[in-house]
């Protein structure tokens, strides 16, 4: 029987917490990977490495886009080009941003205040 390995972590003051090497190396975890927390009936959690979702399809998304082509396709004449106000009023939103610089997957910045 392998054996049993044990590891702890502390809660941040926004619920956050470190996952330790020890854990890291046994579940073959990097950067960016996902977990799952297995919670089961008699209150013992499972943390297990997340397997890669199938990419999902959203079953609204591609009946929407179809109906948008169609309605394009057969009424070009309701296409309208954005006024120059509403192309200010986006720049003023998003300002010198390069979405090429922008990284959804980063963690958000920590607060001043948190006890990491």
């Amino acid at each position: 029987m392998p054996a049993v390995l044990h590891a702890e972590s502390t809660l941040t003051s926004r619920y956050q917490t470190t996952i330790p090497d020890l854990v890291r190396r046994a579940l073959n975890l990097n950067k960016q990977d996902k977990i799952r927390y297995t919670v089961r009936p008699d209150g013992d959690v499972v943390l297990s490495r997340a397997e890669e979702p199938e990419e999902h399809n959203d079953p609204v998304l591609e009946p929407l886009l179809a109906l948008l082509a169609r309605d394009i396709e057969e009424h070009p004449e309701h296409l309208r080009p954005l006024s120059q106000e509403l192309l200010r009023r986006i720049d003023d939103l998003v300002g010198d941003v390069n979405l090429d610089d922008v990284d959804l997957n980063a963690p958000l910045p920590a607060d001043d205040d948190d006890d990491e």
